[in-house]
């Protein structure tokens, strides 16, 4: 194990930094900082998606991870997406907390949305990763399901629909070939040439 100079090593101390971070790769940690840098990003989105629909109910979400926690803004989040109501549990403590996030998630499984790997437990925990799964999958379900490409048989998924219509969109433009969610958009070019489309 390399040895730092005391000095480091104190100053380390101070910020309370693991010194097991300091020994990765420039790489790993440019890695480690995009990851964050993306979490961040989802956390603002998603945010700002859900407050467009609790406005609707005079309620916010401040902080994601913790604001989700209850169970209750998700609960009233599904009530509103939907326009059906859920039992909820009035209570604070962590059952009535486990057992309002359990609702959601059978509400979802029950519409035919697949919440793979989300428990209950991993979003009262405030789970990011988690969390961020979830929202996801409620945006995909509850918003993107919404997508209609014309010309298109009603059959196909939301995800089938929003990457049809991203292909449409972005014929014409030299070098921009869409195919998937992942490799066609690393460049940044397909979501240029969306922008130029629609503005």
């Amino acid at each position: 194990m390399a040895e730092f100079d005391p000095k480091f090593q104190a100053t380390l101390r101070e910020l309370q930094l693991p010194i097991s971070i300091l020994q990765l790769d420039p790489a790993d940690r440019a890695v480690l900082r995009i990851a964050d840098e993306r979490d961040s990003v989802q956390k603002k989105t998603f945010t700002k998606w859900i407050n467009k629909h609790l406005k609707k109910v005079e309620l916010t979400c401040e902080d994601l991870f913790e604001d989700l926690r209850d169970g209750n803004r998700l609960i009233t989040l599904i009530e509103v997406l939907s326009q059906e109501s859920l039992a909820r549990e009035r209570g604070k403590l962590k059952f009535h907390k486990l057992q309002n996030v359990q609702t959601v998630l059978d509400y979802l499984r029950f519409r035919g949305i697949k919440t793979v790997n989300i428990r209950a437990t991993e979003i009262v925990d405030g789970n990011p990763k988690l969390t961020l799964g979830l929202i996801w999958t409620i945006i995909l379900h509850f918003q993107i399901s919404d997508v209609v490409v014309p010309g298109q048989p009603t059959t196909i998924s939301a995800r089938e629909a929003l990457l049809l219509w991203s292909k449409r969109t972005c014929d014409g433009y030299p070098g921009v070939k869409v195919t998937n969610f992942s490799k066609s958009w690393r460049d940044g070019r397909a979501l240029l040439s969306i922008i130029h489309r629609n503005r």
